[in-house]
C-alpha cells in the first residue's frame, strides 16, 4: 500500500525538479547552468487560522512549479520518492511559462 502524505495547516509538499545533466543530444552540461530551485507542489495543507479565527487559504495549489529558498524545508521520503514539507510564506514564488 502506497501513503500519501498531506500536509497540516500551511504547509506544502513538493518534489523537486532536477534539472537534466546532459542535452538530447548528449552534450553533458556542467551542474551551475542555469540551475533554478525548483519543484512541483505535490500536496498542500488547509491553511492556517489567524488570531481572530479566520482561516488562510495556501497561496499555491497541486501542480503549480514553485521557486524555493536554496535552505529549508523538511525532508520526507515516501516509498522510493523523496519530497520535501516548506511552510507556504517559505515558497518564494510561482514559476510559468
Amino acid at each position: 500500500m502506497a501513503k500519501r502524505l498531506i500536509p497540516t495547516l500551511n504547509r506544502v509538499l513538493v518534489e523537486k525538479i532536477v534539472p537534466p545533466s546532459k542535452t538530447t543530444a548528449g552534450i553533458l552540461l556542467p551542474e551551475k547552468s542555469s540551475k533554478l530551485n525548483s519543484a512541483k507542489v505535490v500536496a498542500v495543507g488547509p491553511g492556517d487560522i489567524d488570531k481572530s479565527g479566520n482561516k488562510i487559504p495556501v497561496s499555491v495549489k497541486e501542480g503549480d512549479t514553485v521557486l524555493l529558498p536554496e535552505y529549508g524545508g523538511t525532508q520526507v521520503k515516501l516509498g522510493d520518492k523523496e519530497y520535501h514539507l516548506f511552510r507556504d510564506d517559505d515558497i518564494l514564488g510561482t514559476l510559468h511559462d
